[in-house]
C-alpha cells in the first residue's frame, strides 16, 4: 500500500470550463488490470505532471526498491485515501492534448465502490476500460460495462493492458478484442474500439514505439480526440433548474431565478414554461457575471428575470414549451442499489432529480440484471448492493422529467433514505408510466 508521504500531488488546470471544449471520460476496470499505470503513462506523456513532482515520483519509486518510475503511484495516492477512510469520492485528472482539454474520472475497480463508478458514468462522455491480456474479460469487466452503458456512455475504448506480458503477441490481442466484441454485441454497443497497450511500456497508450509492428489503430489517445460527443444527441431543447431564488435589485424589476442552463440556450423575450404547474412567462432580462447578456448556453450560471411574477422556489424548472418534459406522478426506471440495506419495495425514500425534491416509493421491481447473461432476470430477493434492477417509481406529486436516454440533466435522480440520509441509490428514467387508478401515494 501506498503511504500518505507518497501520495504524488497532480498538475491541475483551474481555469479548465467543464462544459466547452472538454472531453469528459471515465476509467474503469478490474483490479489489477494497470488502471493507475495508464492514468500515470497518460498524464505524464501529455505533459501533466511537474518538474518536481516527476521528482517526487522518482524518489518514491526508488524507495520502493523500482528499478523504474511507478507511474501508478501518481493516482494510487487516491487508493491510500479510501483505505483510510478520508474519502471514497470519484477522483478527477485534468490535462491538455491539442486543441481539447480533457478530465478524467478515476473510478475505483472494487465492487464495493460501484457507486462511485456510477457517479463517474453519469458524467462521462466516454469510457476507458481496461482488460488485462492475460486473463481476459472478466465478471467485474462486464459490470462496468453495463453500468456505463445503462448510464448513458455511448463511446467505449478498451485498452487491453499488459501486452508486454503476452509477449506483444497479435493472437492474443486478437483472442481478447473477440471477448470484448461479444460483451459489447450483447449490450447493443455500437462504437466500441480495442486498442493494444503497455501502459508500463509506453506502448499505445499516448504514443507508439514500435512493439507490435502489426497493429496499425489508434493510441488510446488517438481514440480520444476522434470523438465527437457534441453530435451524440444534436440541439437539446432548454433546460434551467432554479437554485437559488433572490429578491429583485430595484423596485419592480422582479425576483432573480439562479442556476446553470442543462441544455438549450435562453434569451431576452424567450417564452418558457415554469414546473410545476406548466406556468408561462416570457424571459425579460438574463444576467452574467458582468451583467446583461443576449443569450446564454448550456454550462452557464446565469440569473433569469421573468416579466411577470410567480410562484417559483428551489427546486422549479423552467423550460422551453416547444419541446417540453414530461409531468407525471409514475415512472419506469433503472435503479442501482449502493446501499447495504436491502431496498424496501413499497417504502417512501426522498427523490432528487436535479434541484427538486419529492417523496417516491417503488412500487415494483420490474426485473434485475443477470451479471452473468447481460439480461433481464427474474427478481428473486430484495434489492442488494451493487445490484441492477428495472423498477417503476411513484411520487407523491407530479414531477417533470425527461427519459434519460434524451436528457441526462433532467432523467437522471438519486433515491435518499430519509431517515439515514444516505444516498441508497441512482436511477435513470426510462420513461413515463401509465397512470393507473391504483397508482395512489395514499394507498
Amino acid at each position: 500500500m501506498t503511504t500518505p508521504a507518497e501520495i504524488i500531488p497532480l498538475k491541475r488546470d483551474i481555469t479548465l470550463n467543464p462544459e466547452r471544449g472538454v472531453l469528459r471520460f471515465m476509467t474503469a476496470g478490474d483490479v489489477d488490470d494497470g488502471k493507475s499505470t495508464l492514468i500515470g503513462r497518460l498524464l505524464l506523456e501529455t505533459g501533466a505532471i511537474y518538474s518536481d513532482q516527476m521528482v517526487a515520483l522518482e524518489r518514491a519509486s526508488r524507495r520502493r526498491g523500482e528499478a523504474a518510475i511507478d507511474l501508478s503511484l501518481l493516482t494510487d495516492g487516491l487508493e491510500a485515501e479510501r483505505e483510510q477512510g478520508i474519502t471514497i469520492d470519484v477522483a478527477y485528472r485534468y490535462f491538455s492534448h491539442g486543441e481539447r482539454k480533457y478530465i478524467i474520472a478515476d473510478a475505483p475497480g472494487h465492487e464495493e465502490y460501484t457507486r462511485n463508478m456510477a457517479t463517474a458514468a453519469s458524467r462521462a462522455d466516454a469510457a476507458v476500460i481496461l482488460v488485462d491480456a492475460t486473463k481476459g474479460v472478466t465478471r467485474q469487466t462486464a459490470r462496468h460495462f453495463a453500468l456505463a452503458r445503462l448510464l448513458g456512455v455511448r463511446h467505449f475504448i478498451v485498452a487491453v493492458n499488459k501486452m508486454d506480458l503476452a509477449a506483444f503477441s497479435r493472437l492474443a490481442f486478437v483472442e481478447r478484442a473477440r471477448e470484448v466484441a461479444a460483451l459489447a454485441g450483447k449490450l447493443g454497443l455500437v462504437d466500441t474500439v480495442s486498442v493494444p497497450v503497455s501502459a508500463t511500456a509506453g506502448e499505445h497508450v499516448a504514443a507508439r514505439r514500435g512493439a507490435m509492428p502489426w497493429y496499425e489503430g489508434p493510441t488510446v489517445l488517438d481514440a480520444l480526440e476522434r470523438l465527437d460527443p457534441a453530435r451524440d444527441l444534436g440541439p437539446q431543447p432548454f433546460r434551467f433548474f432554479v437554485q437559488l431564488v433572490g429578491r429583485p435589485l430595484q423596485p419592480g424589476q422582479g425576483r432573480r431565478l439562479m442556476g446553470r442552463v442543462e441544455s438549450g440556450t435562453v434569451a431576452p423575450g424567450m417564452e418558457v414554461w415554469i414546473y410545476p404547474g406548466a406556468r408561462s412567462a416570457r424571459v425579460r432580462t438574463v444576467l452574467g457575471l458582468d451583467g446583461p447578456v443576449e443569450r446564454a448556453q448550456a454550462g452557464d450560471a446565469v440569473t433569469l428575470v421573468l416579466d411577470r411574477e410567480l410562484d417559483v422556489s428551489r427546486g422549479s424548472l423552467i423550460a422551453s414549451p416547444a419541446s417540453p418534459p414530461t409531468v407525471n406522478t409514475v415512472a419506469q426506471a433503472t435503479l442501482c442499489w449502493f446501499d447495504r440495506e436491502p431496498l424496501r419495495e413499497g417504502a417512501p425514500y426522498a427523490l432528487k432529480l436535479g434541484t427538486r425534491t419529492v417523496k417516491a416509493r417503488v412500487l415494483e421491481v420490474e426485473s434485475r440484471l443477470d451479471m452473468d447473461t447481460l439480461a433481464d432476470g427474474p427478481v428473486g430477493e430484495a434489492l442488494q448492493a451493487n445490484d441492477i434492477a428495472r423498477v417503476t417509481l411513484l411520487f407523491q406529486e407530479p414531477l417533470a422529467f425527461d427519459p434519460y436516454a434524451i436528457h441526462r440533466g433532467t432523467g437522471s435522480f438519486i433515491l435518499i433514505d430519509e431517515w439515514s440520509a444516505r444516498t441508497v441509490a441512482a436511477g435513470m428514467v426510462l420513461d413515463s408510466a401509465p397512470t393507473l387508478g391504483a397508482h395512489d401515494w395514499a394507498a
